[in-house]
């Protein structure tokens, strides 16, 4: 743990610290809503350990608590999560050793450290974001969910605190700095209309899957923008043969 905290910027480890303070109310809010809605205490701390997806926890608990029954929670909770497969695929570089390790590495994909673990440049940075920021969160998440089932009907009404809205607020926070590239905004404001004007017509969580469409919008990167880096233009980019072999390090 040390050598992450290491290798990341005090910037990136404040915002990860900012994640999992959001994270700690949302999860507080959630195994309170849970226990007062009549489940058993033991139901949102299987979830939030086994589960570990706050939106899939949350649209489960809706269902049952509405009167819907198990199979009826778990495609919900399948739909929504169904979102993490192309952030899989984002991450897959840094998942890379042996089987155990890529297994744990899956439980702790969420739309926070797909999001990190992006953000930076190096592999080896991008690692430590990855591994700092799941374990980070697991360890942060169940804990608030045990204090909020603990606390039953204490909190309340949530929604009344403001409390559901500080997670998209931070994971806005996050997107922000790589709309700067054109196509990463234009993917992102194709997909967002596209989530909002779906969301009146289609269950929840389908709206998240819908937004993909916005990849179709971003075009394809030419050949010199295809070996730039973030916030690099094409004019800087180097012949790969003529490059030291920490900045090939790098470009991989």
């Amino acid at each position: 743990m040390r050598s992450l905290l290491r290798t990341l910027e005090r910037a990136t480890l404040r915002d990860i610290a900012l994640v999992c303070l959001a994270d700690a109310l949302v999860g507080a809010s959630f195994g309170a809503i849970s226990v007062s809605g009549g489940l058993p205490l033991w139901v949102p701390i299987a979830l939030s350990v086994l589960v570990f997806a706050g939106g899939s926890q949350f649209a489960a608990v809706g269902v049952v608590l509405s009167g819907g029954g198990a199979l009826a929670a778990v495609a919900t909770g399948l739909v929504l999560n169904a979102r993490l497969l192309p952030f899989g695929f984002t991450v897959a570089d840094v998942l890379d050793g042996p089987v155990w390790r890529r297994v744990l590495g899956a439980q702790l994909i969420t739309d926070e450290t797909a999001a990190f673990a992006l953000q930076q440049g190096e592999p080896r940075r991008r690692r430590a974001a990855f591994w700092l920021c799941g374990i980070a969160l697991y360890v942060v998440w169940n804990l608030s969910v045990l204090l909020g089932a603990g606390a039953g009907g204490l909190i309340g009404d949530t929604d009344a605190l403001g409390l559901d809205a500080a997670f998209p607020a931070v994971l806005l926070a996050l997107v922000l700095p790589s709309l700067t590239n054109r196509r990463t905004r234009t993917a992102a404001v194709v997909g967002a209309a596209v989530a909002v004007a779906a969301t009146p017509f289609v269950p929840a969580g389908l709206p998240v899957l819908l937004a993909l469409v916005g990849l179709l919008f971003a075009g394809r990167p030419g050949p010199a923008a295809a070996g730039s880096g973030p916030g690099v233009g094409s004019e800087s980019v180097e012949a790969p043969e003529r490059m030291a072999p920490v900045e090939k390090e790098a470009v991989r």
